[in-house]
């Protein structure tokens, strides 16, 4: 099969013929349609992402979909000819997506949402996975609380925006001027500039000065801030003082300690359900990248979520 191939960190990826995979028990291989490009993907193909890092020569590329061409042993919820989408490799020696098959754990797979494209769908599985996990599982979500989202219209920001809205919350956002459009388009209420407003939740996807930000910002008796970038070191006394607590979200860790996986699929099959119900959506970047064309495809993040066609 063709791959792109990082062989050296920091340097351009290769286009190759490599050795096509054999779904093992509990895999499902997947020719996979299409592969999206997030932040992490640039970072790990530079080399600085140390919490992601890939043993080299590696095939990156974390989330994809595609359609399954065979399932290993014991594998019962896919069947051949199934459309799917996952974050399934790329991170921890697990091969990526930018390739044009992949022998994945059958566990962090879903089928796809049927109202979308699977280029669109190739997009969600990290953004809505990080956002579902800081807010429904770590804070506990409910209609009618005043949820904040810090950087909502960044990729995992707008999952985080689209789904505490499903959820029934009251939301806010923050952003550059810029974006309020994009903003208030899904439904929030834009913020430029905190002003001493309480929140019940705190979504900060931005880290360092704003999640020091968040903690200011959380009410007091049980508000929860939530981080998926909380890597840097923090004062908690302003947390500690309106009696909030915090909680971090780290997506990789299923993929890079093999726990857990199961989750990820559950998370999935809820997100296309709020797709197919028209209450979650992915902005795309306008141009389209063939598999060859990876690195311009890399290049070009930063105007919308940028997906490679592979299949």
């Amino acid at each position: 099969m063709k791959a792109m191939i990082l062989k050296s960190a920091g340097q351009p990826l290769i286009h190759e013929e490599i050795a096509k995979p054999v779904a093992a028990a509990g895999q499902v291989l997947v020719r996979i349609h299409a592969s999206a490009v997030n932040p992490l993907d640039l970072k790990i193909a530079a080399g600085k992402a140390d919490h992601a890092r890939m043993p080299l020569p590696a095939v990156l590329g974390i989330d994809m979909a595609g359609v399954v061409e065979a399932v290993g042993p014991g594998v019962t919820a896919f069947v051949p000819g199934d459309a799917v989408f996952g974050m399934t490799g790329g991170v921890g020696g697990v091969q990526g997506s930018l390739a044009e098959y992949a022998a994945v754990d059958a566990d962090l797979l879903a089928h796809a949402p049927r109202s979308i494209s699977l280029r669109h769908a190739a997009a969600l599985p990290l953004a809505i996975i990080t956002a579902w996990e800081g807010l429904v599982d770590r804070a506990h979500v409910q209609a009618g609380q005043s949820v904040l989202v810090q950087g909502g219209a960044g990729g995992v920001g707008r999952m985080a925006v689209q789904l505490a809205l499903a959820l029934g919350a009251q939301v806010s956002a923050t952003g550059r001027a810029a974006q309020r459009e994009a903003i208030e388009a899904m439904g929030a209420r834009f913020i430029e500039q905190l002003d001493g407003e309480e929140f019940d939740i705190v979504y900060d996807t931005v880290g360092g000065a704003v999640l020091d930000a968040s903690f200011r910002a959380v009410r007091e008796y049980g508000g929860h801030v939530v981080s998926a970038l909380g890597w840097g070191t923090h004062a908690l006394a302003p947390l500690s003082f309106r009696a909030a607590s915090y909680s971090g979200v780290f997506t990789l860790l299923p993929l890079l300690s093999g726990k857990r996986r199961a989750a990820h699929g559950a998370i999935l099959r809820e997100a296309a359900r709020l797709v197919d119900a028209g209450q979650l959506s992915v902005h795309l970047h306008g141009e389209r990248f063939t598999l060859a064309q990876a690195n311009q495809a890399h290049a070009a993040l930063g105007g919308g979520k940028v997906v490679v066609d592979i299949a």
